[in-house]
C-alpha cells in the first residue's frame, strides 16, 4: 500500500469513527424516546383509561330533587343492624321507600317483613318470590298461587321472578321451563286478583347471547364475568325469550308487569314503545341500564316524556354512593361524564334532563300507582 492509500484509507476510519460519535448517540435517544411511546400505542381494552379534555359545566347533585322510590333492590335476610343503615343513608339522597325484592316465601318472608317493615313500616316494602322446590309435582302453580296469597297476607306487596325463569329453570326431564309456561297461569292470575305487581327479569342484555369476541360491546364484563355469556349451546336465544315473555304479558291483561332493566331493549327505545303500545299493563324499571338512556340523551329524554306514565326509578345493587349518577342524569343536561361500572359501559353518558312532571312519576307516582300498601302522603303532589 503506497502512502496516498494509506492516508485515504486512515482518512475513511477517522471519519467513520467521528461519525458514529456523532449519530450514535443520537440513534440510542432516538430508540429511547420510541421504545415507550410504542408501548403506549398499544395497550389492551384494559389498559386504555383516556382522561377527557371537555371542559365544560357540572352539575353533581348528592340528593334526588323530589323524595322517590326505589323498585328496585335486593337485601337478603338482612339483620336489624343492617336495617338502621339502610334507613340512615336512605335519609342521605331522598330516597323515601325502598323496594326489597328477595323476600323469599314461607317462613323466610315473615322475617324479612318483621325486621324491614315491623322497624319501619313506611320505609320498606317487600316482594314475595316463588319456590320451585315441588315444581315436578302435579299441581304446582295453584299451589304456588296459594302461597302467595298467604305470603300477601303476611306483607308482601308484589312478586318478582328472578332471571333464572325461562333460562336456567327445568323440569325434572331437563324440559326448560318457558316463560309463558302454562302452569303458571294460575300464579299471574292470583297477583290480579290480589292486585299487586310482578317485577320480572327475563333473559339478560342481548350481547351476552351473541359471541364473545370484540365486537361485542359487552366484552369487559363477559371477561370480568364468563359466567354470564349465554352461548346458543346451553341456552335459548334472547329473541325466543322475548317472544316467550310478550306472549305471557298479553296473556295477563289484567296483571301488571314490571319489565326490569329496561325490558332490556334499553338499546332499542323504539322497539320498547311498541310493547308498550300492544300491552297497555307492561312497565319497566331504569335499574342498572342507566348506561344504555345516557348514551342517547335525545331519544331518552323524548321516550320518558311520550311514556312517563310506563317507567320507575329503580337501582338494583344497592351502593348509596351510586344513585348520584342517576340523579344528575335525570335531572341535569351535563355532558360526556363517566359512567360508575365500566363494565356495563366503556363509554361515556349524558344527562337527559326531564320536566319536573315527569320526574314525580319516574321517582313516585308511576310506583304509588303499582305497589299497593305504601303511603303517598310521604311524597308531594
Amino acid at each position: 500500500m503506497n502512502s496516498r492509500q494509506t492516508i485515504t484509507f486512515f482518512t475513511i476510519i477517522l471519519v467513520a469513527i467521528f461519525a458514529a460519535f456523532i449519530v450514535w448517540p443520537r440513534v440510542a435517544m432516538t430508540q429511547q424516546d420510541e421504545a415507550p411511546q410504542k408501548k403506549q400505542q398499544t395497550p389492551t381494552i384494559d389498559e386504555y383509561q383516556p382522561k377527557s379534555t371537555l371542559v365544560t359545566k357540572e352539575h353533581k347533585i348528592d340528593r334526588a330533587k323530589f323524595p322517590f322510590i326505589d323498585i328496585h333492590s335486593h337485601h337478603w335476610n338482612p339483620t336489624p343492624e343492617e336495617v338502621d343503615r339502610l334507613v340512615k343513608e336512605m335519609d342521605t339522597i331522598n330516597l323515601r321507600v325502598m323496594v326489597n325484592l328477595s323476600g323469599g316465601t314461607g317462613e323466610e318472608l315473615k322475617k324479612t317483613v318483621a325486621v324491614m317493615k315491623g322497624r319501619y313500616p313506611d320505609r320498606f316494602v317487600v316482594f314475595a318470590n316463588m319456590s320451585y322446590d315441588d315444581l315436578n309435582t302435579p299441581g304446582f302453580g295453584k299451589r304456588v298461587a296459594a302461597r302467595l296469597e298467604e305470603d300477601v297476607k303476611n306483607g308482601a306487596q308484589g312478586l318478582k321472578i328472578f332471571k333464572n325463569f325461562g333460562m336456567d329453570l327445568k323440569y325434572a326431564g331437563g324440559e326448560r321451563v318457558h316463560v309463558d309456561d302454562p302452569e303458571f297461569d294460575a300464579v299471574f292470575e292470583k297477583c290480579a286478583e290480589l292486585k299487586i305487581p310482578v317485577l320480572i327479569h327475563v333473559a339478560e342484555p342481548s350481547p351476552f347471547f351473541d359471541p364473545w369476541d370484540y365486537h361485542n360491546e359487552r366484552w369487559e364484563e363477559l371477561k370480568e364475568f364468563p359466567g354470564r355469556a349465554r352461548p346458543p349451546a346451553k341456552y335459548p336465544p334472547f329473541e325466543t325469550l322475548m317472544a316467550e315473555r310478550n306472549r305471557l304479558f298479553a296473556k295477563h291483561p289484567r296483571t301488571n308487569f314490571i319489565a326490569a332493566h329496561l325490558g332490556f331493549h334499553g338499546n332499542d327505545l323504539e322497539r320498547l314503545g311498541k310493547l308498550f303500545d300492544s300491552c297497555p299493563n307492561v312497565y319497566v324499571d331504569i335499574a342498572a341500564v342507566l348506561a344504555e338512556l345516557g348514551r342517547q340523551p335525545y331519544s331518552a329524554h323524548d321516550f320518558l316524556v311520550k311514556y312517563q306514565d310506563r317507567a320507575l326509578m329503580g337501582k338494583d345493587i344497592y351502593e348509596v354512593n351510586e344513585y348520584k349518577w342517576y340523579f344528575r342524569a335525570l335531572e341535569t343536561r351535563d355532558e360526556y361524564f363517566e359512567y360508575y361500572r365500566k363494565r356495563h359501559a366503556f363509554w361515556r353518558i349524558y344527562g337527559f334532563q326531564v320536566p319536573d312532571d315527569v320526574l314525580k312519576k319516574i321517582y313516585y307516582k308511576n310506583a304509588l300507582k303499582l305497589v299497593p300498601g305504601i303511603d303517598a302522603r310521604s311524597f308531594p303532589d
